[in-house]
């Protein structure tokens, strides 16, 4: 399951990082600071919705 859920997370982590740079840079904040910020907090929380989806795709697997 450690190796799908890797997997799952360079798809997650890219779209959700993507998604937060975009509402920022939409929202006007064009700082270097809220930029890294906003993609470091996007790959962080792509860790445990890449485990959920992982284990989601076991359950339904089995």
């Amino acid at each position: 399951m450690l190796r799908l859920a890797s997997i799952l997370y360079t798809l997650i982590a890219t779209a959700l990082a993507g998604s937060g740079v975009i509402a920022v840079l939409s929202a006007g904040l064009v700082s270097t600071v809220a930029i890294v910020s906003v993609a470091a907090a996007g790959c962080v929380a792509a860790l445990p919705v890449s485990w959920l989806v992982a284990k989601k795709l076991y359950q339904n697997a089995a």
